[in-house]
């Protein structure tokens, strides 16, 4: 997928350093990086990027000021505003010129993604790269679920899958339909010993507590239906779109396999002490 461009607009480099770092390993690059209001109407006009972080105090102007004069070149112009101070007069002014998003340093790689995520969402969509921008926030919710659920931190690994079967050696995985727009398929899986390990903990049970295979696999598919669900709901903030999830089919059991066939699928790993909690996501071909 073509890289979307993005210019930085901050007198600080040690903040653009910070910035391009966050976007190095996404669909996002820096193209180009301004200190002041002038410089960036300058290279918007010479680079025209999709995206632009706007810094609010510059030594020329404030970013408010810039952010205008760039969307009188292009009045389709995407600003997200970063600022230390995120207050409804500042974020008053930056919509009455046109800024739509609005971030408070320091800001987080994740908030800085979904953020540009979202305000190039109509373009990407042309080319069907959106689908690659829906996995950074399946991602993101992935890991905030396994939080919420049972007080875990989590790293989570993305990366597209290749093969046109996804199989599972012995555990559970809980399939989840995805309808409306974009059409696809959410799969959450996991080995046995990290599925009583989550369930354990989710039911705040201890290590030597008794518990079937049944009861194990209905807090799984409980779980997994609370992490598609908030998964849709992220991507559901996305402009024209709407998902939906269907209600829950869980297989547990040895030698699972489940075809990958005429979808787009990715494969996301986030490890925790119990194990790895696996999800496979894939997308209709041609949405």
């Amino acid at each position: 997928m073509e890289r979307i461009k993005v210019l930085v607009v901050d007198d600080s480099r040690v903040s653009c350093a910070m910035l391009s770092s966050m976007m190095a390993k996404t669909n996002f690059e820096v193209c180009g990086m301004a200190s002041n209001a002038a410089d960036a109407v300058l290279k918007y006009q010479t680079l025209r990027p999709m995206a632009v972080t706007m810094d609010m105090n510059l030594p020329d102007v404030d970013g408010i000021e810039c952010s205008r004069r760039i969307r009188e070149i292009d009045p389709e112009a995407r600003i997200v505003m970063i600022s230390a101070m995120k207050d409804a007069s500042l974020m008053q002014r930056g919509r009455e010129v046109g800024i739509t998003s609005f971030l408070q340093k320091p800001v987080s790689p994740y908030e800085l993604i979904d953020a540009l995520s979202c305000m190039v969402s109509d373009e990407v969509k042309k080319n069907s790269g959106i689908r690659d921008l829906y996995i950074q926030s399946f991602a993101k919710v992935l890991r905030q679920s396994l939080f919420s659920l049972v007080g875990i931190h989590s790293e989570v690994e993305t990366k597209r899958a290749e093969s046109s079967f996804l199989d599972i050696a012995s555990g559970i995985a809980v399939i989840i339909g995805l309808t409306g727009s974009p059409m696809g398929r959410a799969i959450v899986y996991m080995d046995q010993p990290t599925m009583y390990g989550m369930a354990r903990a989710i039911l705040m049970k201890n290590d030597d507590d008794p518990m079937t295979s049944e009861e194990a696999g209905d807090v799984i598919e409980e779980a997994a239906n609370i992490i598609v669900g908030r998964c849709a709901s992220v991507v559901n903030d996305l402009k024209d779109v709407d998902m939906r999830i269907s209600p829950p089919g869980t297989i547990v059991g040895k030698n699972i396999r489940i075809a990958n066939f005429k979808i787009t699928s990715y494969f996301l790993e986030a490890q925790t002490r119990f194990g790895s909690v696996c999800m496979n996501v894939g997308f209709a071909e041609g949405e």
